[in-house]
């Protein structure tokens, strides 16, 4: 058996907006509900982009998670054999099959389908993000 705690990769398109979101949604809930490294949250992108989303990192800042250092990572097999468990954020990112790791996809809310845009756009991503890595903290 590893010593090493298991691990969670949130993979989107750019990594600069929901992948990140989750994975400091995800520290932050582990840290609340008093574990903090039972599990190695990390997160990239099958393109990854430039920086990271203003917007994103403006309502993480609401909710006290500061993800503003932080730099879009590009997604690579290794990265995904390390964390063993894959959660692909959204419809359009696509992974390769990689043995031994498990991926799951959370298809979550695109207020743009709506008319929402800008901060309120975020902050329903922000929201939607938050319970599903709720309920993913309880899983460890």
């Amino acid at each position: 058996m590893s010593d090493q705690p298991p691990g969670v990769l949130f993979v989107c398109v750019k990594n600069g907006g929901k992948s990140q979101m989750a994975a400091g949604l995800l520290r932050k809930q582990l840290h609340q509900d008093g574990k903090p490294d039972s599990v190695t949250v990390s997160s990239a992108g099958t393109k990854a982009g430039q920086r990271i989303n203003a917007l994103s990192a403006s309502v993480l800042s609401e909710v006290g998670i500061d993800i503003h250092d932080q730099q879009p990572t590009q997604l690579t097999e290794e990265g995904m054999r390390e964390a063993g468990y894959v959660i692909i954020i959204g419809a359009e990112a696509e992974v390769p099959e990689v043995d031994g790791v498990v991926v799951e996809r959370w298809e979550t809310v695109e207020p743009s389908l709506f008319g929402v845009e800008g901060h309120e756009r975020m902050v329903m991503i922000r929201e939607d993000l938050a319970a599903r890595t709720k309920e993913l903290a309880a899983r460890f």
